[in-house]
């Protein structure tokens, strides 16, 4: 059967990202364990993923920006899981069919989030994926995101395959996972609702339904 690979948020997770407020919210908490001080313009540019400026900003109040940067991740994860355990942020009410997968063939998790929130997905979902992969908490993880296949190619090589179907829902899922050398199922979601088909998707979806009903049909 056909290795499938699952993009998380909008695919699994309900919107295409984090909560900005989550990640303010987890700069803030990093600022403070390490005990920095910034003036309002330095906060405000900590909060973003803008790298290139959070380093000289970090170096200004006397922290080392890779320490900063991987603090920020962790309250990111923390904040994102709070989320989920509330049900402030819920899943799609299809998701079901990721399960129904699993019991057929290979699966797996890859998403531009931090690897430790798609771990915690994937127990909170309670789905057996054979391989979970996020981004490392550095800025080189950073960096690795899609569409730079990096992150689906390292799923791939854990697995041992090289073929196989990538499922998303944003142009850069599709992007990454043809880079990759896989098959893409464009999943259409609210908030992708209207836009224009990808002309490099090779499949696109109403539903995770239908990966199942793709995956038999080969």
């Amino acid at each position: 059967m056909t290795t499938v690979l699952f993009d998380m948020d909008g695919v699994i997770l309900e919107g295409p990202r984090t909560d900005p407020q989550v990640y303010a919210d987890a700069a803030d908490a990093a600022l403070a364990d390490l005990g920095a001080d910034p003036t309002p313009d330095q906060r405000r540019d900590v909060r973003t993923h803008e790298y290139e400026r959070i380093k000289p900003h970090c170096r200004d109040l006397g922290i080392d920006p890779e320490q900063f940067w991987e603090l920020k991740e962790a309250y990111a994860s923390e904040g994102t899981h709070d989320r989920l355990r509330s049900g402030e942020r819920g899943t799609y009410d299809d998701i079901d069919a990721i399960r129904d997968l699993g019991d057929r063939t290979t699966i797996g998790l890859v998403t531009n989030n931090r690897h430790e929130t798609a771990a915690f997905v994937a127990d909170y979902v309670g789905f057996d994926f054979d391989v979970v992969r996020g981004r490392d908490p550095t800025f080189e993880g950073y960096e690795r995101r899609k569409p730079d296949p990096y992150y689906i190619d390292d799923a791939l090589d854990a697995l041992g395959v090289t073929d196989g179907i990538y499922v998303g829902d944003s142009p850069t899922d599709v992007t990454a996972g043809r880079a990759a050398g896989l098959e893409t199922a464009f999943l259409r979601r609210p908030h992708n609702r209207d836009r224009e088909r990808l002309r490099n998707a090779t499949h696109e979806l109403e539903s995770l339904a239908d990966v199942v009903s793709l995956v038999v049909s080969k």
